[in-house]
């Protein structure tokens, strides 16, 4: 049954906007007629911005909740994702997988647009998926808003006018940015599992609990500590369809502890690499603990584990400021 991301994201877009207020986001239009959703650049932000905006990742097809976990000696606000079409709620709106540069523009996009530009075809189309609507709402990481220049090309990538365009601007050093990468914890095992040519299908319901990082002094800094949450602090569940092959070999693969570059804070090796994500091992991008559920029975199989030391030795640099 064909479901429009994009159409349900903006429900939840037009929320932030009849909400911005209380939300503490700052509301404007482009000369284009795109609506322009500053949710840290200007603007404070809040924890329930965050929520929002990560509901709006997901295409509107999972549910964000705050909540707090604990983890060793640390006490920490957290995100609850829950989502009953895990395949294409992460990897087909969610997922950061368009990067975009428009001359000295530059954002990571995620979201539902996506599925309109499909500029990721190999991935659209081994999810057999793609939107057909005539808005679209985008989610930009990036501590600048977008340009009419920048508006015009993603608008003409999603074959839809720009006063059909939404943008949502969120800072990775921002506290809706904190809690929108948090909330990605089910699809960062998601995009791990489809590297190993998992058959997701086989996946009904996934579920991720990550605590959400303190706003750092800057995004670099930002980029290491929400990281972190995840690799070191997160706990993914995936109900999953059982058959004939060996599920513990499966799950063994998925938690960031088996990269090489496991074991030390995220900015420490960003940092050690000039800051090239092509230098990262992207098997390191994955939660710290994985549990398959076999829907069939009460079988489970489970991998991995929290990392209280690194995550506690990650919180603590964020006041450095340097970059």
């Amino acid at each position: 049954m064909y479901h429009s991301v994009n159409q349900t994201a903006i429900e939840i877009a037009k929320e932030i906007l009849d909400r911005k207020e209380s939300l503490r986001c700052i509301i404007d239009e482009s000369p284009s007629g795109a609506t322009l959703i500053d949710a840290g650049i200007k603007a404070q932000g809040s924890f329930e911005l965050g929520r929002l905006i990560g509901e709006v990742c997901l295409g509107g097809l999972g549910a964000i909740r705050l909540t707090r976990m604990y983890i060793g000696s640390l006490d920490m606000p957290a995100t609850i994702v829950s989502t009953s079409h895990p395949k294409i709620a992460t990897l087909g709106s969610q997922y950061a997988g368009w990067t975009i540069k428009v001359g000295k523009y530059f954002a990571m996009g995620s979201g539902p647009a996506r599925a309109l530009a499909r500029v990721e075809r190999e991935l659209y189309d081994a999810l057999g998926y793609e939107d057909h609507s005539k808005k679209g709402v985008i989610i930009l990481e990036s501590r600048k808003m977008p340009t009419e220049e920048v508006i015009a090309y993603i608008a003409e990538k999603c074959h839809i006018a720009p006063s059909h365009l939404y943008c949502i601007v969120v800072p990775t050093a921002s506290i809706a940015g904190s809690v929108q990468i948090a909330a990605r914890i089910v699809e960062v095992g998601m995009h791990k599992l489809h590297q190993f040519g998992f058959d997701l299908e086989r996946i009904r319901r996934g579920h991720g609990v990550a605590p959400i990082a303190p706003v750092a002094k800057n995004d670099n800094r930002a980029m290491g500590v929400t990281n972190d949450c995840i690799l070191y602090g997160g706990r993914t569940f995936y109900y999953v369809r059982a058959e004939n092959d060996d599920l513990q070999k499966v799950v063994d693969k998925v938690p960031s502890s088996t990269s090489k570059q496991y074991g030390q804070p995220f900015y420490d090796l960003f940092k050690s690499v000039d800051f090239d994500f092509y230098k990262i091992d992207p098997l390191l991008f994955s939660p710290a603990e994985v549990t398959f559920n076999i829907i069939e029975s009460t079988d489970y199989y489970h991998a991995g584990a929290i990392n209280p030391e690194i995550l506690e030795i990650s919180l603590g640099q964020i006041d450095n400021k340097s970059k």
